[in-house]
């Protein structure tokens, strides 16, 4: 099951799956991205990352899934380990690919930033959704892997309904799932970039110190999105 990350949909695993032919795919756009039903979301059930990892298990429940093996890109990755804590039983590993558990410094903990910027960021997205997607994705792309990439990842912002894509953002940005770490009990795959503006080396090191259960991989690879940019590392992680 291949899970996307903010403001990205189903379509941005076309270069991963085709190396995975043994196995059934899975792959979903989460309500306000993509093809999925707007109409479907709702205000309190996604106020915290538990309500798309609610969404998880109903997919695995409707399709009959067992020994589910989760890739999950940003975001996905902490919404994968809440469903992960809730069913372990349904879960054979997760994959965690630029997985944050906080944005926000805080303390000793380096998360990338602090308040006021994820703040200004929310505010840019709310104020000027086009413009800020823009903006935004040559950063999260790496401008190092060129225009093509960053163009398709702009367009998938510009796509999403601004509104659902502030609030999106907003449970995103400052959910803070570092207690929960610790109840993992799956095995997890970590992959990190060398160079990640969103998630960076010090993050994904802490997830790692956190999964009792885990394995670190530092792939050669740049940005956000390894599995667009660099799909080549992103598989041969996984195999």
């Amino acid at each position: 099951m291949f899970a996307h990350g903010y403001g990205c949909d189903q379509s941005m695993w076309r270069h991963i799956t085709p190396s995975f032919p043994d196995y059934q795919i899975v792959l979903f756009d989460y309500v306000g991205s993509g093809d999925s039903d707007a109409s479907a979301f709702d205000q309190t059930r996604y106020s915290t990352l538990k309500g798309y990892a609610a969404d998880v298990l109903e997919i695995i429940d409707e399709l009959g899934l067992q020994r589910v093996n989760f890739v999950g890109h940003s975001v996905s990755s902490m919404i994968g380990a809440l469903a992960a804590i809730e069913r372990p039983t349904s879960f054979e590993s997760l994959t965690m690919i630029g997985p944050s558990p906080c944005y926000i410094n805080d303390g000793e903990y380096i998360g990338g930033f602090e308040r006021s910027d994820i703040e200004g960021l929310l505010e840019s997205l709310e104020s000027n959704h086009v413009a800020w997607s823009a903006s935004m994705a040559p950063v999260i792309m790496g401008k190092e892997n060129g225009p093509e990439v960053a163009s398709e990842l702009e367009a998938s912002f510009c796509r999403m309904d601004p509104f659902l894509a502030h609030h999106f953002a907003r449970v995103t940005f400052l959910s803070d799932n570092r207690a929960d770490l610790t109840q993992v009990s799956v095995r997890t795959l970590i992959l990190q970039c060398q160079k990640d503006a969103i998630a960076a080396f010090e993050v994904g090191e802490y997830v790692h110190r956190c999964l009792p259960n885990s394995q670190f991989v530092l792939m050669d690879a740049t940005g956000h999105c390894p599995h667009m940019s660099a799909p080549e590392k992103v598989t041969a992680a996984l195999k």
